[in-house]
């Protein structure tokens, strides 16, 4: 691969959107004819004519929201080659299903409602949380209704269909899922691990909502007594209401992982974590081991509210995501206000990074825009970028993943090269200061947006990968040196090591 080629590879794998500014961030501003830093002759942009997918594995990368008033979002990747997608909308009286050949595909694809609630009795009223399930050749649909003359006498119901395309149909009622509840239940999941099939839920009982756990028999039948694996109990989880809801199982590095949603549809709503030994027995109560503090929340710096009641895919690139919904605004119970009757959940998804214990890290709900990258060094690749206190350092193990997530957007002082935001600190650049590299909010002044501009060059260690060169110091690039993030020449091949960078 010739420089000039590997060069339009990187600039494509990350910023795809160079010449279109995300939504969130600032556009590149015109440098003075002084300040210029005119493109070198290797320097290029990514067009579709030099650059293929097959030239670089990308990272997976999306733009958020994936879809305007759809809540508890339901992602199926499926055997021929599509995702199928299928959520709540806020009329509650249809389930509706989109599909794409790639993720963010989800975004513009045609919408069909393939079923509508019933006019009277069961199933007419409160069609919520759909999910969509292929089992032995068939898909499925689990939901929640009520009945039309009693709207809150909400339980769990199954639909079949044995069409190659679940958008065609025809869809068979099932019913209630057997035997039935007797109580306020909803949120109903299946999964199977080591071979059996189960069934997960939440049901009220008395004042909480609780996720309970029982084997299946088939789609829309569980048998045997039905163990309550989680219940309310810490603060975060009895904001409004005391419930445990929504569960969403991974397996993953020898543990069923199980999130939840916990508190009142507000911007109380938060993903908790279940967790058990792969080689456990799931339908025992103490094999579940619950982490004390959400996994997803409210988030004021990354304007994202109420994150929830999510599901998990495989994106085109192998990585993990997790799909949820959120509000872009602040809003609480009181004063009239009513969240279910609040239409604007959207539909999001972002990558999930795995810490080196084998556990998920989810970071926080990222901003509305392109979804960020982390970089991670060549020579140390279990150490990546993150600021500190605003300097930037390497650092393995790091918990507070979103100190080491970054969007790209078009260079502020070039829209040919790139500039880094942080993610948690929207606003906030990527820029060297006295040949150090810092995280600092865009002053808007031209000197920091040359220090904030870097060209995106193929790896200067390996051309697969990442190097940053400065658009104010040609020849000097990103590189890290005793655990520090500098602005430096790179001479020897230790150097240029040290300033290549795999983008995950």
């Amino acid at each position: 691969m010739t420089r000039r080629l590997a060069t339009a590879v990187i600039l494509a794998t990350v910023a795809t959107t160079l010449a279109t500014t995300p939504a969130g961030a600032e556009s590149a501003t015109p440098a003075t004819p002084a300040d210029t830093v005119t493109a070198s002759a290797d320097t290029v942009t990514a067009s579709a004519d030099a650059v293929t997918a097959s030239n670089l594995s990308a990272t997976a990368q999306f733009t958020n929201p994936i879809a305007e008033q759809r809540a508890d979002p339901h992602v199926h990747r499926h055997a021929d080659g599509y995702y199928y997608f299928i959520a709540t909308v806020p009329e509650y009286d249809r389930i509706v299903m989109r599909r794409a050949t790639t993720l963010q595909g989800l975004a513009t694809a045609t919408e069909r409602v393939i079923w509508r609630k019933h006019a009277t009795g069961e199933m007419g009223a409160h069609i919520w949380a759909p999910e969509l399930h292929f089992i032995d050749g068939k898909w499925y649909i689990h939901f929640a209704a009520g009945r039309a003359e009693d709207i809150w006498a909400i339980r769990p119901y199954v639909l079949e269909s044995s069409a190659a395309n679940p958008l065609d149909g025809p869809w068979i009622e099932r019913g209630q899922i057997q035997p039935p509840r007797s109580s306020f239940s909803l949120d109903a999941t299946t999964f199977v691990h080591n071979g059996v099939r189960y069934l997960a839920w939440a049901e009220y009982a008395g004042s909480n909502s609780n996720i309970y756990l029982a084997r299946m028999v088939n789609p829309w039948t569980y048998t045997g007594t039905p163990v309550m694996i989680s219940t309310p109990t810490y603060a975060w989880e009895t904001r409004g209401y005391r419930v445990n809801e929504g569960p969403a199982v991974i397996i993953r590095n020898s543990r069923v992982f199980m999130t939840y949603s916990a508190s009142a549809t507000d911007a109380n709503y938060a993903v908790g974590l279940l967790t058990a030994p792969a080689g456990s027995n799931l339908l025992n109560a103490s094999s579940w081991t619950k982490s004390p503090n959400p996994v997803l929340a409210s988030n004021s710096r990354t304007g994202q509210w109420g994150p929830g009641h999510n599901s998990f895919t495989v994106a085109e690139d192998g990585s993990d995501v997790i799909v949820y919904h959120s509000r872009n605004y602040e809003r609480y119970l009181g004063n009239g206000y009513d969240p279910l009757s609040d239409p604007n959940r959207r539909t999001r998804v972002q990558k999930i990074y795995w810490n080196a214990d084998g556990t998920p890290n989810f970071g926080v709900p990222v901003p509305d825009g392109r979804t960020p990258v982390r970089l991670a060094a060549h020579d140390q690749p279990d150490r990546y970028l993150r600021h500190w206190e605003y300097r930037v350092r390497l650092e393995a193990n790091v918990a507070n993943l979103a100190d080491s997530q970054f969007r790209v957007v078009p260079g502020l002082a070039n829209s040919a090269g790139v500039s880094l935001e942080s993610t948690n600190f929207p606003g906030y650049y990527l820029r060297h200061r006295n040949h150090q590299i810092w995280v600092e909010a865009n002053d808007g002044s031209n000197l920091f947006r040359q220090d904030a501009t870097f060209m995106a060059r193929s790896g200067l260690a390996d051309a697969g990968k990442l190097s940053l060169e400065s658009v104010n110091f040609p020849g000097q690039y990103v590189r890290h040196r005793d655990g520090l993030l500098y602005l430096e020449a790179v001479p020897d091949a230790a150097g240029r090591a040290s300033a290549t960078f795999t983008v995950s």
